[in-house]
Protein backbone atom coordinates (compact mmCIF):
# COMPACT_ATOMS: atom_id res chain seq x y z
CA UNK A 1 0.00 0.00 0.00
CA UNK A 2 1.35 3.62 -1.22
CA UNK A 3 0.98 6.40 0.90
CA UNK A 4 1.24 9.78 0.76
CA UNK A 5 3.68 12.24 2.14
CA UNK A 6 1.77 13.80 4.50
CA UNK A 7 -0.41 10.77 5.62
CA UNK A 8 -0.15 9.67 8.89
CA UNK A 9 -0.09 5.78 9.75
CA UNK A 10 0.15 4.81 13.83
CA UNK A 11 0.79 1.05 13.57
CA UNK A 12 -0.54 0.38 16.98
CA UNK A 13 -2.24 3.52 18.34
CA UNK A 14 -2.32 7.14 17.29
CA UNK A 15 -1.79 9.78 20.43
CA UNK A 16 -2.04 13.56 19.55
CA UNK A 17 -1.94 15.93 23.26
CA UNK A 18 -0.74 16.35 26.18
CA UNK A 19 0.20 12.85 28.34
CA UNK A 20 -1.04 9.40 27.92
CA UNK A 21 -4.63 7.99 28.51
CA UNK A 22 -4.01 5.04 30.57
CA UNK A 23 -7.30 3.79 30.01
CA UNK A 24 -6.00 2.32 26.56
CA UNK A 25 -3.43 0.37 28.40
CA UNK A 26 0.42 0.08 28.53
CA UNK A 27 3.00 -1.91 27.02
CA UNK A 28 1.79 -5.30 25.80
CA UNK A 29 -1.96 -4.29 27.01
CA UNK A 30 -1.79 -1.33 25.19
CA UNK A 31 -5.36 -1.51 22.68
CA UNK A 32 -4.71 -2.07 19.29
CA UNK A 33 -5.88 0.99 16.85
CA UNK A 34 -6.84 2.75 19.38
CA UNK A 35 -6.57 6.79 19.57
CA UNK A 36 -6.08 9.76 21.72
CA UNK A 37 -6.80 12.75 20.49
CA UNK A 38 -7.11 15.87 23.26
CA UNK A 39 -9.44 18.31 21.16
CA UNK A 40 -11.06 20.04 19.55
CA UNK A 41 -11.63 18.27 16.53
CA UNK A 42 -13.40 18.87 12.92
CA UNK A 43 -14.67 16.17 11.00
CA UNK A 44 -16.15 16.88 7.55
CA UNK A 45 -16.69 20.52 6.32
CA UNK A 46 -14.32 22.66 7.31
CA UNK A 47 -16.73 25.81 6.77
CA UNK A 48 -19.70 24.16 8.63
CA UNK A 49 -18.36 25.37 12.19
CA UNK A 50 -17.50 29.69 12.42
CA UNK A 51 -15.90 28.22 15.93
CA UNK A 52 -15.10 26.39 18.09
CA UNK A 53 -18.25 24.77 19.86
CA UNK A 54 -16.92 21.10 21.13
CA UNK A 55 -14.47 19.01 21.46
CA UNK A 56 -15.86 16.97 18.70
CA UNK A 57 -17.58 18.85 16.14
CA UNK A 58 -18.80 16.75 13.26
CA UNK A 59 -20.66 18.00 9.71
CA UNK A 60 -21.64 17.08 6.56
CA UNK A 61 -19.25 14.57 4.45
CA UNK A 62 -18.18 16.80 1.72
CA UNK A 63 -15.03 14.96 0.96
CA UNK A 64 -15.27 14.39 -3.05
CA UNK A 65 -13.16 11.29 -2.66
CA UNK A 66 -15.90 9.61 -0.28
CA UNK A 67 -19.04 8.30 -2.15
CA UNK A 68 -22.59 9.39 -0.81
CA UNK A 69 -23.46 7.15 2.25
CA UNK A 70 -27.23 6.03 2.04
CA UNK A 71 -28.29 4.53 4.77
CA UNK A 72 -31.39 3.56 3.62
CA UNK A 73 -35.01 3.25 5.39
CA UNK A 74 -37.35 5.66 6.49
CA UNK A 75 -38.49 7.32 9.92
CA UNK A 76 -41.52 9.09 9.96
CA UNK A 77 -41.72 9.34 6.08
CA UNK A 78 -38.52 10.94 6.43
CA UNK A 79 -35.30 9.48 4.44
CA UNK A 80 -31.84 10.17 5.95
CA UNK A 81 -29.56 11.82 3.01
CA UNK A 82 -25.98 12.27 3.50
CA UNK A 83 -26.02 12.13 7.44
CA UNK A 84 -23.02 13.78 9.85
CA UNK A 85 -23.16 11.23 12.24
CA UNK A 86 -23.61 7.17 11.09
CA UNK A 87 -23.39 4.89 14.19
CA UNK A 88 -24.31 1.26 13.87
CA UNK A 89 -25.19 0.12 17.50
CA UNK A 90 -25.79 1.67 21.14
CA UNK A 91 -24.77 4.65 21.84
CA UNK A 92 -24.40 6.04 25.35
CA UNK A 93 -24.85 10.13 26.14
CA UNK A 94 -24.32 10.44 30.31
CA UNK A 95 -25.94 13.97 30.19
CA UNK A 96 -27.96 15.82 28.23
CA UNK A 97 -28.76 15.87 24.19
CA UNK A 98 -29.99 18.48 22.72
CA UNK A 99 -31.31 18.81 19.42
CA UNK A 100 -32.25 21.92 17.64
CA UNK A 101 -34.53 20.07 15.54
CA UNK A 102 -36.57 16.98 14.86
CA UNK A 103 -35.94 14.00 16.58
CA UNK A 104 -37.51 10.94 14.12
CA UNK A 105 -37.56 7.34 15.51
CA UNK A 106 -38.39 4.06 13.62
CA UNK A 107 -39.25 2.73 16.41
CA UNK A 108 -40.69 3.06 20.47
CA UNK A 109 -39.14 6.24 22.15
CA UNK A 110 -38.42 4.63 25.94
CA UNK A 111 -38.16 7.35 29.02
CA UNK A 112 -37.60 6.05 32.30
CA UNK A 113 -38.90 9.75 33.25
CA UNK A 114 -41.59 12.43 32.42
CA UNK A 115 -41.23 13.29 28.25
CA UNK A 116 -42.27 17.41 28.36
CA UNK A 117 -43.09 19.19 25.40
CA UNK A 118 -42.54 23.24 25.28
CA UNK A 119 -39.96 23.04 27.64
CA UNK A 120 -41.73 21.54 30.70
CA UNK A 121 -45.06 21.43 29.85
CA UNK A 122 -46.20 18.15 30.64
CA UNK A 123 -47.55 16.01 27.12
CA UNK A 124 -50.55 15.84 28.37
CA UNK A 125 -51.31 19.65 27.46
CA UNK A 126 -50.92 18.52 23.64
CA UNK A 127 -54.38 16.86 22.29
CA UNK A 128 -54.51 12.91 20.81
CA UNK A 129 -54.67 13.47 17.56
CA UNK A 130 -53.57 11.32 14.08
CA UNK A 131 -52.48 12.88 10.78
CA UNK A 132 -52.85 11.02 7.49
CA UNK A 133 -52.69 11.53 3.68
CA UNK A 134 -55.87 12.27 3.19
CA UNK A 135 -58.01 9.82 1.30
CA UNK A 136 -59.55 11.46 -1.84
CA UNK A 137 -57.74 14.95 -2.09
CA UNK A 138 -54.51 14.31 -3.54
CA UNK A 139 -51.71 16.71 -2.24
CA UNK A 140 -53.95 17.26 1.66
CA UNK A 141 -53.68 15.44 4.70
CA UNK A 142 -56.25 14.53 7.16
CA UNK A 143 -55.72 15.29 11.00
CA UNK A 144 -58.55 13.78 13.28
CA UNK A 145 -58.38 13.99 17.13
CA UNK A 146 -59.33 11.17 19.75
CA UNK A 147 -62.89 11.93 22.26
CA UNK A 148 -62.33 12.55 25.31
CA UNK A 149 -64.53 12.61 28.77
CA UNK A 150 -64.77 12.51 31.95
CA UNK A 151 -65.70 8.30 32.22
CA UNK A 152 -64.09 5.35 30.93
CA UNK A 153 -66.45 4.39 28.14
CA UNK A 154 -66.98 1.90 25.54
CA UNK A 155 -69.53 2.19 22.75
CA UNK A 156 -70.98 0.58 19.84
CA UNK A 157 -73.01 1.74 16.62
CA UNK A 158 -75.07 0.86 14.05
CA UNK A 159 -78.24 0.35 12.42
CA UNK A 160 -81.29 -1.84 13.17
CA UNK A 161 -83.97 -2.57 10.67
CA UNK A 162 -87.23 -4.33 10.79
CA UNK A 163 -86.03 -5.75 14.29
CA UNK A 164 -86.90 -4.26 17.94
CA UNK A 165 -83.70 -5.77 19.52
CA UNK A 166 -80.40 -4.66 19.50
CA UNK A 167 -77.97 -7.19 20.83
CA UNK A 168 -75.22 -6.10 22.53
CA UNK A 169 -71.49 -7.86 22.16
CA UNK A 170 -71.44 -10.78 24.88
CA UNK A 171 -68.15 -9.45 25.92
CA UNK A 172 -70.34 -6.26 27.37
CA UNK A 173 -71.58 -8.15 30.15
CA UNK A 174 -69.00 -7.95 32.25
CA UNK A 175 -67.20 -5.19 30.54
CA UNK A 176 -69.30 -2.20 31.22
CA UNK A 177 -71.28 -1.31 34.14
CA UNK A 178 -75.30 -1.99 33.17
CA UNK A 179 -76.49 0.64 34.96
CA UNK A 180 -74.57 3.03 33.11
CA UNK A 181 -75.85 2.25 29.29
CA UNK A 182 -76.91 5.30 27.07
CA UNK A 183 -78.85 4.69 23.73
CA UNK A 184 -79.15 7.35 21.36
CA UNK A 185 -81.52 6.55 18.30
CA UNK A 186 -81.98 8.00 15.13
CA UNK A 187 -85.17 7.06 12.69
CA UNK A 188 -84.45 6.63 9.03
CA UNK A 189 -86.90 7.87 6.59
CA UNK A 190 -89.99 8.47 9.36
CA UNK A 191 -90.82 9.61 12.24
CA UNK A 192 -91.24 6.18 14.23
CA UNK A 193 -91.31 7.93 17.44
CA UNK A 194 -88.51 4.40 18.34
CA UNK A 195 -88.35 4.53 22.55
CA UNK A 196 -85.71 1.98 24.42
CA UNK A 197 -88.37 -0.16 25.91
CA UNK A 198 -86.43 -1.80 28.49
CA UNK A 199 -82.68 -3.21 28.69
CA UNK A 200 -81.84 -7.00 29.94
CA UNK A 201 -80.12 -10.26 29.02
CA UNK A 202 -77.16 -8.11 27.18
CA UNK A 203 -80.04 -6.39 24.65
CA UNK A 204 -81.36 -3.44 24.10
CA UNK A 205 -85.79 -3.67 23.77
CA UNK A 206 -87.16 -1.06 21.10
CA UNK A 207 -90.63 -0.46 21.04
CA UNK A 208 -92.18 1.98 17.69
CA UNK A 209 -95.18 3.58 17.49
CA UNK A 210 -97.96 1.47 16.51
CA UNK A 211 -95.74 -1.20 15.82
CA UNK A 212 -94.32 0.21 12.93
CA UNK A 213 -91.08 -1.42 11.40
CA UNK A 214 -88.31 0.56 12.97
CA UNK A 215 -85.48 1.26 11.14
CA UNK A 216 -82.64 3.90 12.63
CA UNK A 217 -79.52 4.21 13.43
CA UNK A 218 -77.83 3.66 17.20
CA UNK A 219 -74.98 5.07 19.51
CA UNK A 220 -74.75 3.15 22.57
CA UNK A 221 -72.25 4.44 25.81
CA UNK A 222 -71.61 2.61 28.52
CA UNK A 223 -69.27 3.19 31.25
CA UNK A 224 -66.13 0.29 31.71
CA UNK A 225 -67.16 -1.91 34.98
CA UNK A 226 -63.66 -3.00 36.00
CA UNK A 227 -61.46 -0.62 38.43
CA UNK A 228 -62.21 2.78 39.97
CA UNK A 229 -64.24 5.41 38.29
CA UNK A 230 -62.29 8.06 36.72
CA UNK A 231 -61.55 11.15 38.82
CA UNK A 232 -61.72 14.08 36.27
CA UNK A 233 -60.25 17.14 38.44
CA UNK A 234 -58.16 16.72 41.18
CA UNK A 235 -55.97 19.08 43.16
CA UNK A 236 -51.97 18.37 42.24
CA UNK A 237 -49.16 19.56 40.29
CA UNK A 238 -48.25 16.44 38.36
CA UNK A 239 -49.89 13.06 37.24
CA UNK A 240 -48.50 11.51 40.33
CA UNK A 241 -50.64 13.10 42.16
CA UNK A 242 -54.03 11.27 41.07
CA UNK A 243 -55.61 10.27 43.93
CA UNK A 244 -56.98 6.74 42.17
CA UNK A 245 -55.19 4.10 41.31
CA UNK A 246 -53.06 5.42 38.53
CA UNK A 247 -51.62 1.51 37.50
CA UNK A 248 -55.11 1.71 36.13
CA UNK A 249 -53.92 4.30 33.49
CA UNK A 250 -51.48 4.36 30.86
CA UNK A 251 -50.89 8.11 30.36
CA UNK A 252 -48.57 9.25 27.25
CA UNK A 253 -44.95 10.38 28.25
CA UNK A 254 -45.78 9.59 32.28
CA UNK A 255 -43.59 6.81 33.87
CA UNK A 256 -45.51 5.73 37.59
CA UNK A 257 -42.03 4.16 38.71
CA UNK A 258 -40.40 7.42 39.05
CA UNK A 259 -42.64 9.76 41.83
CA UNK A 260 -41.42 13.00 42.94
CA UNK A 261 -40.97 12.90 47.05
Amino acid sequence: MAFQQDDIVASHSLIVGDGYPNFLGLGQSKIRGSSFIEGPMVVGDAGTFPKISATLMVGPDTNIDSPRPNIGGSYCGTSPTNPSLYVVGNSVIKANLFVSSKILSGGDIIASGEVKSRCGGHILSAKKNFDIPHPTKEGWRLRHTCPEGPSNDVYVRGRVKNQTTIELPQYWKTLVDTTTISVSLTPIGSHQEVIVKGIADNKIFLQSKGGMPIDCYYHIFAERADGEKLIPEYEGQTPADYPGNNKEYSVSGYHYDVKEN
